[in-house]
């Protein structure tokens, strides 16, 4: 058992820091800005909660967050009454959030002047990823400390993995928003061919699904797609957020991503329908409006 803080309970945290406390049997100290959500939290797991990022992180051996973009990160560690102010000697800062490799980077370097550590560990697997404890982690870091956060992470997670030094995670995190971005706009025109083409939708997933046109997407997407609703997992705005990052970064790297750049633009049409909210899945409704 150790002591752990989480900071951010959003639809991916607040499971997150569930399955620390319950299937890590950890003990657990929370933070959220929202003081209500934090209550919630430790009145459904145990835990305990904490006023500030600084008092969570107090006398944590591993100090886990998850919050919205890099400026929200920074505010939550450097920033006033930030967890950085109160890392002890030996902590592991984990990062969760899907931010840039330039914050993640920026911010090893904070806590290792604290004589902390810090990995980056964006996740994916969505809402029910986090709720069923079978996230993907993709980190960075270094290995000796990688090894000593690996049993932790794993009360969330099915997948682990060591990408490279800090930065890497999330490095790693943009390359799957890139081949997820891709998926979904193919399957989205798929299914509107289909449908113009008065093919029976269902029957015929249920074939192409088994050969090499087959995803994760295509199975666990294509009835709500079918069916014209968006409520199933990481919303659009989100994705626009990621895929901002992903651009960003090859800007500077000098990749050259036609596709990603055409489906972000999609994406911004969505949120012009008002699907900010909707899942990913709604690249869809652009072509049926």
């Amino acid at each position: 058992m150790a002591n752990v803080a989480f900071i951010g309970l959003g639809v991916m945290g607040y499971p997150m820091a569930g399955h620390l406390k319950v299937k890590g049997g950890h003990d657990v100290t929370v933070y959220n800005r929202t003081v209500a959500k934090s209550e919630k939290w430790a009145a459904q797991f145990g835990g305990k909660t904490a006023p500030t990022p600084a008092q969570a992180a107090d006398g944590a051996d591993f100090v886990f967050c998850c919050v919205g973009n890099d400026d929200d990160l920074r505010s939550v560690t450097t920033g006033e009454n930030g967890a950085f102010h109160k890392l002890k000697q030996g902590a592991i800062f984990i990062d969760n959030t899907t931010a840039s490799a330039e914050v993640a980077r920026e911010l090893s370097t904070a806590a290792i002047a604290q004589g902390a550590q810090f990995i980056d560990a964006p996740v994916s697997g969505g809402q029910a990823g986090a709720e069923n404890g079978v996230l993907t982690v993709m980190c960075g870091a270094d290995p000796a400390v990688f090894e000593r956060a690996r049993p932790v992470i794993d009360a969330y997670a099915r997948m682990v993995g060591l990408m490279g030094p800090v930065g890497s995670g999330q490095l790693a995190k943009m390359v799957n928003q890139i081949c997820i971005a891709g998926l979904v706009q193919g399957l989205a025109e798929g299914i509107h061919f289909a449908k113009k083409a008065g093919l029976d939708v269902e029957g015929l997933v249920e074939v192409i699904s088994k050969g090499a046109a087959g995803s994760w997407q295509m199975e666990n997407r294509h009835k709500t797609m079918n069916a014209g609703k968006y409520d199933f997992g990481f919303a659009v705005d989100w994705m626009r957020k990621d895929l901002g990052i992903v651009l960003a970064e090859a800007r500077q790297n000098g990749a050259n991503l036609p596709v990603t750049a055409l489906v972000d633009q999609f994406y911004g049409e969505v949120q012009k329908l008002g699907g900010n909210r909707w899942d990913t899945s709604s690249l869809l409704a652009r072509l049926e409006k």
